[in-house]
C-alpha cells in the first residue's frame, strides 16, 4: 500500500475521529504546524497514531507564514501528500511544486471559495489550487463558485466536515426531554440556545436586541447561552439594560459533553447571529435547528446543513429585527412538530456530516 503525508496547518482535536479514521484506512504519517489559535485544543499526539512530527510555525509577513521542514517532505518516498490548502502559507506552495515535478499526487483540503475575493485574490487562489490534483472542500457552495471561477469539476470534492460522531451518537441515543429549562425560568416558553464563544463576531447583542423586541409584542422567549468569552460582562449589562435579564442564563462553559448534549436536546431553536461553523454541527446533531445570517460569502461551510424550513432558517445579517421574524415565524411554522424537527437534523447529521461520509469521499479520492 503507498504511503500518504498529511501535512496540516493546525492539529486540531475535534477533527481527530476522521484523521483516526485515515489512519486505519491507509499507509500515511501525520504532520501538524505547532501553534493553534485561540482556545482551540490540539490532539494528544502520545496517543495518536501515525504522528511523525510537529512543524514549527514561522511567521512572515502579515498572514503569511512557514511551517519550517515541511518542504523537505516533498524527496520522501511517499506518493501522495494531502496537506492544509491554505494560500497564506507559503511552505506549501513549494511542497505543492516540488510534489508535482516529481510526479507525485497533491490534494487540497480546504475552505476554497468564500464568494467575497477581490481579483488579486482570485488570481492568487487560481495558481494555488491548480497545483493540486484534487480539491476535498467543505461545502457545495465554494464547488459552485470555484466551478464558475473554471475549475474542472472532476478535482472538487464535497467533504463536508465533523465532529466525534460515534460519542455523540451514543449520549444522542440516550437522551430523553428533562425540565432543566422548565425549572430554571419557572415557565414552560420556547428556549433559544446559543453555545459557544461569547466574542463581538458572534453579534449575541443582536439576539438579545430581537428577544427584548419579541417581548414588546407579547412574545417571549428564553435564551440560555453556553459558553465564556470576553464579550459575556457586557452581554450581561444589555440583558439589564433592556429588561431581560430574566429571559436570559448565561451558563457558561461547559466540557461536559453529557451536559451539552442535555442543553441542546432540550432547546427548541439554536440562534447564531454571527458565522454558524460548527455549531452546527453540535447543535444538530442533539436535534436541535439552527438560524443564522443568509450572507453566505460570510459563512462558515457548515451553514449548508441548514434546510430552510427543516432543520433551520435564515435571517438577514446585522439585522436584530430580521432576528426577531425569523424566531417569531420558525415557531408559528412548526408549533406542535419538535419532533420531526429533531429527526430531520438526525438525518442532516447522519447522512452528511460526520466521519464515515467523509472517509467515503476521501476513499474515492485517494483512488482517483
Amino acid at each position: 500500500m503507498e504511503r500518504i503525508c498529511c501535512i496540516f496547518n493546525i492539529g486540531s482535536h475535534y477533527r481527530e475521529p476522521i484523521y483516526r479514521a485515515i489512519t486505519e484506512n491507509f499507509n500515511c504519517h501525520f504532520y501538524f504546524g505547532d501553534k493553534v489559535d485561540g482556545d482551540i485544543k490540539k490532539i494528544n499526539y502520545e496517543t495518536f497514531p501515525k504522528f511523525k512530527k510537529e512543524l514549527k510555525r514561522i511567521n512572515l509577513i502579515g498572514n503569511f507564514y512557514w511551517l519550517k521542514n515541511s518542504v523537505q517532505l516533498a524527496f520522501e518516498p511517499y506518493k501522495t501528500y494531502i496537506i492544509t490548502g491554505e494560500i497564506y502559507c507559503v511552505s506549501s506552495w513549494f511542497l505543492a511544486l516540488f510534489c508535482r515535478m516529481k510526479g507525485k499526487h497533491v490534494i487540497t483540503w480546504t475552505h476554497g471559495w468564500y464568494g467575497k475575493e477581490g481579483i488579486v485574490k482570485k488570481i492568487v487562489k487560481k495558481l494555488y489550487f491548480k497545483m493540486s490534483n484534487n480539491i476535498l472542500l467543505y461545502g457545495n457552495y465554494a464547488k459552485q463558485l470555484m466551478i464558475k471561477e473554471g475549475f474542472n469539476e472532476k478535482k472538487l470534492h464535497v467533504i463536508h466536515n465533523s465532529l466525534d460522531y460515534d460519542k455523540q451518537l451514543v449520549i444522542r441515543n440516550s437522551m430523553h426531554a428533562t425540565e432543566i429549562y422548565k425549572e430554571h425560568f419557572g415557565n414552560e416558553n420556547n428556549t433559544l440556545i446559543f453555545i459557544g464563544r461569547l466574542t463581538e463576531v458572534k453579534r449575541i447583542d443582536l439576539l438579545l436586541e430581537a428577544i427584548a423586541s419579541l417581548k414588546e409584542q407579547g412574545k417571549e422567549y428564553n435564551l440560555v447561552l453556553v459558553g465564556d468569552g470576553v464579550m459575556r460582562k457586557d452581554l450581561e449589562e444589555i440583558t439589564t439594560k433592556l429588561n431581560i435579564a430574566k429571559q436570559v442564563w448565561f451558563y457558561g462553559a461547559c466540557y461536559d459533553e453529557n451536559k451539552n448534549a442535555e442543553l441542546i436536546y432540550n432547546a427548541d431553536l439554536c440562534v447564531s447571529p454571527g458565522n454558524v461553523g460548527l455549531t452546527a454541527m453540535h447543535t444538530m446533531m442533539f436535534g436541535t435547528a439552527v438560524a443564522t445570517h443568509d450572507t453566505f460569502c460570510r459563512q462558515m461551510p457548515e451553514f449548508e446543513a441548514i434546510k430552510e424550513g427543516k432543520t433551520g432558517t435564515f435571517f438577514k445579517i446585522n439585522d436584530a429585527a430580521s432576528i426577531a421574524d425569523s424566531i417569531s415565524s420558525w415557531f408559528k411554522k412548526h408549533s406542535g412538530n419538535r419532533e420531526e424537527v429533531r429527526q430531520e437534523c438526525y438525518k442532516e447529521i447522519d447522512t452528511q456530516w460526520n466521519p464515515y461520509f467523509q472517509m467515503k469521499i476521501f476513499k474515492e479520492v485517494i483512488k482517483k
